[in-house]
């Protein structure tokens, strides 16, 4: 971990420079495009309808338990209830439209927008019956948080729910939010108390977060019935069963790059070109893959870089710090690599490296690693290595 600056005058710790310390654009009134579905400014008259047929009415009351609003039983009251969203600026709400229909299927907003400070909140989220546990419903969510990190420049992206709301609390962990805790007795909504949970991710978290949704949300990760493979949840998980890692987060680029350069440079000469993980830089390494660092003495001492896919888990890198060589390291991560993929429900784990690297052949052999193919790049031999585990 990081050690914090000292404050030169005083000595005390300190807070980093943030780069940039200037007030982010506020949400705008935008239409955001998906695969399943689209984001498009709420509109009371284009909307209501479709919104009012999953929303309004007799068995809709559980959609509005948590909410501020609600339930209602008659599209007028409802119709009321919309034309408030759409004239406010702080929560923006945005429709969620089915892409292939262009149908309503719910809203969600962005709110308590503190530009100053780069933080925003999603919330006021509602899916009808139509968009509940459905790939668009995750997908919107992504697109709001991309929205925020990758256009606004958003620091701090929050999720807040009613403590007593189980599954608003299991989405948060599932989208990839932190906990952080919960504030008692945070506000009175209809008459009752309301126990707030906080979530969040930040900007460093979020090139790991954003690629657990990119996998998630790929067509190759659904079957022909539409089940899931790999599952968000365990995508989106901060640690690896039994093992003493944790997800790489962007602070941690410039130690992950001369890690990686200490690690692999020795290995120029014996393949005669760049060494695959040299060819990537750090930041792009992190937006990619799934990063996981080991730490010792507050020092990356190895690094572990897996591509999970739905059939199987690749490691795409295992570097360990010269430094701390020849010390059982590079078996912790390859141990960590075979319980991560255990993690995701996956049975198969394979690996490449150059056929000249002779001692990393051995190495893997030793760890019940088997030669599958050899692959012919321009420039070197590539040995594919697969094992299997229960």
């Amino acid at each position: 971990m990081t050690r914090p600056d000292a404050d030169p005058v005083t000595g005390l710790p300190i807070g980093r420079p943030v780069a940039e310390a200037g007030p982010a654009p506020r949400p705008g009134r935008v239409a955001i495009a998906g695969r399943h579905v689209a984001l498009s400014p709420l509109d009371p008259a284009a909307h209501g309808p479709d919104l009012a047929a999953g929303a309004v009415g007799p068995g809709t009351e559980a959609l509005w338990q948590y909410m501020a609003a609600g339930p209602f039983a008659e599209p007028e009251a409802f119709g009321r209830y919309l034309a408030e969203c759409a004239a406010s600026a702080d929560p923006l709400f945005y429709a969620i439209l089915d892409a292939r229909t262009g149908r309503a299927a719910g809203h969600a907003a962005l709110m308590r927008i503190d530009p100053a400070n780069r933080v925003i909140e999603v919330g006021n989220i509602l899916f009808t019956p139509a968009l509940q546990r459905s790939a668009g419903a995750t997908e919107a969510m992504w697109l709001l948080a991309r929205y925020a990190f990758e256009t606004l420049g958003y620091r701090r992206y929050e999720w807040k729910c009613n403590a007593l709301n189980a599954p608003s609390r299991r989405a948060a962990i599932r989208l990839g939010f932190t906990p952080e805790g919960l504030f008692r007795q945070a506000v009175i909504v209809k008459g009752r108390n309301r126990d707030t949970a906080w979530f969040s991710i930040t900007d460093a978290e979020w090139p790991q977060v954003a690629q657990g949704f990119a996998r998630w949300l790929a067509p190759a990760n659904f079957s022909g019935d539409g089940r899931q493979r790999l599952r968000l949840h365990a995508l989106n998980a901060p640690a690896i069963t039994g093992a003493p890692l944790r997800r790489a987060t962007r602070a941690d680029a410039p130690a992950l790059a001369a890690l990686q350069e200490a690690a692999y440079a020795p290995n120029r000469a014996i393949l005669g070109a760049e060494p695959v993980p040299l060819l990537v830089g750090a930041e792009e390494v992190l937006a990619r893959h799934e990063v996981w660092v080991l730490e010792e003495a507050e020092e990356l001492a190895g690094a572990l870089v897996l591509d999970p896919a739905p059939d199987h888990l690749l490691i795409w890198s295992v570097a360990v710090a010269p430094a701390h060589q020849e010390r059982g390291f590079g078996r912790r991560l390859l141990a960590a690599a075979e319980s991560r993929a255990k993690d995701l429900d996956l049975s198969s784990l394979r690996l490449y490296t150059g056929e000249t690297l002779a001692r990393n052949l051995a190495w893997y052999a030793r760890h019940g690693w088997t030669v599958e193919r050899i692959e012919e790049r321009p420039d070197r031999r590539l040995v594919h290595m697969r094992k299997d585990i229960a």
